[in-house]
């Protein structure tokens, strides 16, 4: 295998203050320098990645701790907000976003009727609605790339999915019970209404619309699967690699061709992390073309077409970590994976191409239509970082985009993670001189 570059997880700033209690996910905003943090005091707090500073404290929807928040893409002059609580309820929260620049979201100061410049209440976070049915604890929730939906999943071992009419007004347009423990992650793939959702039981389940009705699609457990709980799941961000292949397309082999256009046949994968320590890559068996010449007598429209999906490993992650891994984030500028968990350390792996990938470090030979199917391409840990938070448990890691005035090139990504102390931190990611 080639060598690998190697980086360094570099503090750059704790935002402060931090909470007094536990907190579980901090989710970037998808156009502003904030981010959104989930508390066990039953707040969200909202922070500036400009000044590193918080900006909100949301408080009064929710009365337990709140697991999860997603902001809703693609509004206008609006942040839109979910949270999901311990106490089975999600919230729906809205902000007017005033036309600004970074620097307005640097020195807010949150607390009381009235902040330093004369705002009042109306400039906070106004609680917009509740979302009732689930029986025990949300343990994440997400918002499609669309933001037509919003899917919740809980310890009552069901995943919801509901669609927003407008706003305010949603309905719940499927329970799925597939999972026979709790439901811990869901998460959307990013070109398409497809949902995958990690459980207790072990399990990796998919799901799509069919016939008005929400199916599974495929469920990877078993021994194709990890055998130990599944904390989290994430797809590939949309396009990256195909983006970032072809920009070495010239003086590739065949077999690195192939791989490429594997890539734009089965589209994103999917990456999930597991109590058995390791990372996980799965990707999707691209469907074979009907041939046009060929009739089974059946008029075309009437015909059935099966919509279950095949999700195979394409690679194990080199195992580093020494207890669970709860968090795992794909960066959609770099390729580059980080995954956080209960040993404190912070890990970043890299894939580069290689001649020859050994079993057991990055994958294993996977049948396919009854011949070896290997990828070109191998993971390796390019940072790692031991006791991020102290003594302390990471309970999320995610990449967002730096904003603070150190920002050293356009589309440069910090790595953010969530601890058990209270604490969110952020990390530069910096590329290691050569000796």
């Amino acid at each position: 295998m080639p060598e690998s570059r190697k980086y360094t997880l570099a503090p750059l700033a704790t935002l402060t203050p931090a909470a007094s209690s536990r907190t579980w996910q901090t989710a970037p905003h998808p156009t502003l320098p904030i981010v959104a943090t989930a508390c066990s005091d039953r707040s969200v707090r909202v922070y500036s990645l400009t000044s590193f500073t918080l900006l909100h404290t949301i408080t009064g929807g929710h009365k337990r701790s709140v697991r999860a928040v997603s902001w809703k893409p693609g509004t206008q002059g609006q942040s839109v907000l979910a949270t999901g609580s311990f106490d089975s309820s999600a919230g729906i929260w809205r902000r007017e976003e005033q036309p600004s620049n970074e620097d307005d979201f640097t020195n807010r100061r949150i607390g009381g009727d009235e902040d330093e410049d004369g705002r009042d209440d109306e400039d906070d976070y106004q609680f917009s609605c509740i979302l009732d049915g689930h029986e025990s604890e949300i343990k994440s929730l997400t918002w499609s790339p669309s933001g037509q939906y919003l899917a919740t999943c809980s310890r009552d071992k069901s995943v919801w999915i509901w669609e927003e009419l407008e706003d305010d007004n949603f309905e719940t347009v499927a329970v799925l019970q597939e999972h026979d423990g709790d439901v811990k992650c869901v998460a959307w793939h990013p070109e398409e209404d497809l949902l995958a959702s990690a459980s207790y039981d072990d399990s990796v389940r998919l799901y799509r619309e069919d016939a008005d009705d929400w199916v599974q699609v495929s469920c990877i457990s078993g021994k194709e699967g990890h055998g130990m709980t599944v904390w989290w799941v994430e797809f590939e961000g949309s396009g990256m690699s195909k983006k970032d292949f072809r920009a070495q397309r010239d003086g590739l082999s065949d077999e690195q061709q192939q791989h490429i256009e594997g890539l734009e046949q089965s589209g994103p994968r999917l990456a999930t992390c597991s109590d058995d320590c390791t990372v996980r890559i799965w990707r999707r068996k691209p469907r074979e073309q009907p041939n046009a010449s060929s009739s089974t007598g059946i008029p075309s429209i009437i015909r059935s077409v099966a919509i279950d999906e095949d999700w195979y490993q394409d690679a194990v992650l080199p195992q580093v970590h020494e207890r669970a891994i709860y968090s795992v984030s794909w960066s959609r500028t770099t390729g580059m994976i980080v995954s956080a968990g209960s040993d404190g350390k912070i890990i970043v792996y890299k894939e580069q191409w290689t001649q020859q990938t050994a079993n057991g470090v990055n994958g294993e030979h996977m049948e396919v239509d009854g011949t070896q199917a290997q990828s070109p391409t191998g993971w390796v840990v390019v940072a790692e970082l031991f006791s991020a938070h102290s003594v302390f448990e990471i309970n999320h890691v995610t990449w967002a985009k730096r904003a603070d005035k150190g920002k050293r090139w356009e589309g440069e990504e910090v790595v953010v993670s969530t601890g058990d102390e209270g604490e969110v931190k952020t990390w530069t990611v910096d590329e290691t001189p050569a000796s």
